[in-house]
């Protein structure tokens, strides 16, 4: 509940600030800057490329675990359980500033609350130090040996830009367009971690750097409110992991997700004057 209500008040401080400092930023450019703004939140579904994984602990080990395959963990399950906490599957949150007045352009803060979870017991092949002895050999990946999970979130924070193209109106409003997003940001994984039968869930990190791109469809039954649809893929390269006592890992992937999200369009100026800006 406690995540629930700093969303909340998060939302409630931008509301009242974002129309504010639009008005600032018009006058100083002695014309629309910030034109209106949306909010978003849905759901995704994630895949994963394979990862090499390597491990850190100054001179106690240092290897590689190769090409390990991994999977997300939706927890659907979470709406019958807790219902009320809508934070614990993997969610998806934007907020977006239009740029124009036919919103036709934005910029974007994009968060996906994607999950990580190296699956257990596969064959892989481990090669480094180990207590000042070389290995490199296959071994079976078992929890009493290793457990490597972003299940706190693997977290994606972009800034994007956005593009959308009509493909519906009619005299009054528009009803459906084609959207496009890409940009970059930083991770901030919380990561679930056991390594020779020691564990840690380490606290929230700024870990590394993320990219991508999406595309989808925004579908608007009412005026203001909107449904979306995308489809993502990018590369998440995660260079500073926080393991067990003191240790690091580090690796990266390439990911894609499929995301449904509903929205709602807020305008800054009640009346505009038409204008031909694309």
């Amino acid at each position: 509940m406690q995540k629930i209500f700093r969303v909340i008040h998060l939302l409630v401080l931008v509301l009242i600030a974002a129309p504010a400092q639009a008005q600032i930023l018009n006058k100083i450019f002695k014309k629309p800057v910030l034109t209106g703004m949306y909010l978003q939140w849905g759901y995704n579904r994630d895949v994963y490329s394979k990862s090499t994984i390597h491990f850190t602990n100054g001179d106690k080990y240092d290897f590689k675990v190769h090409d390990a395959v991994a999977h997300d963990q939706p927890n659907f399950e979470a709406f019958t359980k807790t219902p009320l906490d809508i934070t614990i599957p993997q969610n998806s949150f934007r907020i977006g500033f239009y740029l124009n007045k036919k919103h036709t352009h934005a910029i974007e803060i994009n968060f996906d609350h994607a999950k990580y979870v190296v699956d257990a017991k596969q064959t892989l092949r481990v090669s480094g130090t180990f207590q000042g002895r070389e290995i490199d050999k296959d071994t079976l990946i078992h929890p009493y040996f290793m457990s490597f999970e972003h299940t706190n979130g693997a977290n994606f924070y972009h800034v994007n830009y956005v593009g959308q193209h009509e493909l519906w109106r009619n005299k009054k409003r528009m009803h459906a367009s084609v959207i496009w997003k890409a940009g970059m940001g930083i991770v901030v994984p919380r990561s679930d971690v056991i390594l020779f039968e020691k564990q840690t869930d380490n606290q929230f990190h700024v870990a590394g750097y993320v990219m991508g791109a999406e595309s989808g469809f925004r579908f608007y039954p009412l005026k203001n409110l909107f449904l979306e649809a995308t489809v993502k893929g990018g590369y998440a390269n995660y260079l500073d992991v926080l393991t067990v006592q003191g240790g690091k890992a580090s690796h990266a992937f390439r990911y894609g997700e499929v995301i449904g999200l509903i929205g709602y369009d807020i305008n800054f100026k009640k009346k505009q004057k038409p204008e031909n800006d694309k």
